[in-house]
């Protein structure tokens, strides 16, 4: 296992993130225990030292399994990172109430790791209000040896991610980032990595295969790979891509089988870092592979001076390709819910004022009620 140095830690650069374990039947609250103790034994035994739980993940189970498997070893061989859940707007007032359960779901009497859960669009203002009093109460755990490490993770556009850095920056010790050769230029993980790197804040990855798509390449695309290197596995390329990048101390791997892990762990044996050609290569494939799949939209906005509803519709596109491109999943209409209701694609009347004035010619009415009809709102 390769590790990488943090402050006076040495961390294994491929943790177990604890969202996506082996269910029952399909429904995500039932995790297959025996099958989810049977991989964090595993990886614990094959040098995973890092833990990554939530209080969302499983509908609440996650950190039970967590507390139930890890206990067994002595507390001081792993580091256990869970979070704030401040996605859910409603749990602004309950931190104390929150933290005190996590620490007893987890069988701990402390986090190394706790992290301020998804920073974003919608939940920027009540993060920041003193009036929750959230970081005061972290710090204060933090100085009783409850909390050793704090940081936070962002599905935020760069100035949300900004804004809290500007508030608590000089707080924050780690930062979790959505990044992988995908999201590099479509979802400006590259500008996000810089924005940490310029704050001095070490950058740890949570999706770096995309929830799994990553593993499969179409094609075309693998045949490109293999040309490259042909000793190396398609999920083998997410992984390079990241030891690539300056700043990156951990990633996440949310693996839901012990096979998947197995070969993760394997991977995760050397440091192969690619080369410039490679890596521009790599992107270079990832885009147009995200342009073969979406709307080819360059935000110009023409559009937008055109549209009787004033809506903001280059950044509409920008996460109707977000949803379609990658099949789904919570990002797009996590952000549409934090727009005000006016600014949503069911709100678009169909004019065809804005097609008028395109220059990409895009269907741009058929393009929100596609997109209204998906998130369904």
């Amino acid at each position: 296992m390769i590790y990488r140095e943090f402050q006076d830690m040495k961390l294994s650069g491929l943790a177990l993130g604890m969202m996506r374990l082996p269910v029952v039947g399909g429904d995500d609250a039932v995790i297959d225990k025996e099958a989810a103790g049977e991989m964090i034994d595993y990886a614990y035994q094959n040098g995973v030292n890092y833990f990554d739980t939530a209080w969302g993940y499983h509908n609440g189970n996650s950190e039970f399994i967590a507390g139930e498997y890890l206990s067994k070893y002595p507390r001081e061989s792993y580091y256990l990172a869970t979070k704030f859940p401040g996605y859910d707007n409603s749990n602004m007032g309950k931190v104390k109430k929150i933290f005190e359960a996590q620490l007893k779901k987890c069988k701990t009497d402390y986090f190394d790791f706790y992290l301020f859960h998804n920073v974003y669009e919608g939940n920027i203002d009540d993060y920041l209000n003193p009036e929750f009093g959230i970081l005061d109460y972290l710090l204060e755990q933090k100085k009783n040896g409850r909390i050793r490490h704090l940081g936070f993770s962002a599905h935020g556009n760069i100035e949300v991610i900004q804004r809290f850095l500007d508030a608590y920056g000089s707080e924050m010790e780690f930062g979790q980032l959505q990044l992988n050769y995908m999201d590099w230029h479509f979802q400006q993980a590259k500008e996000k990595a810089e924005l940490l790197r310029k704050a001095g804040i070490p950058i740890w990855v949570m999706e770096p295969m995309r929830g799994g798509k990553l593993a499969n390449a179409p094609k075309e695309m693998e045949a490109e790979l293999l040309k490259m290197r042909p000793e190396e596995s398609v999920p083998a390329w997410a992984y390079r891509f990241l030891q690539t990048i300056e700043g990156v101390t951990v990633v996440l791997s949310g693996s839901s089988s012990l096979e998947q892990l197995k070969e993760n762990i394997a991977i995760w044996q050397e440091d192969k870092p690619l080369s410039q050609k490679e890596f521009d290569q790599l992107t270079e494939l990832a885009d147009a592979q995200t342009q073969k799949d979406g709307v080819p939209c360059t935000s110009c906005h023409y559009c937008t001076g055109h549209c009787p509803q004033e809506l903001p519709i280059p950044e509409l596109i920008a996460l109707y390709n977000e949803h379609k491109i990658t099949g789904g999943g919570f990002i797009a209409p996590m952000a549409v819910a934090s727009m005000p209701k006016k600014m949503r694609p069911a709100n678009c009347i169909a004019c065809r004022s804005c097609e008028q004035v395109c220059p990409q010619q895009i269907k741009i009415s058929e393009t929100m009620r596609e997109f209204s009809a998906m998130i369904k709102m």
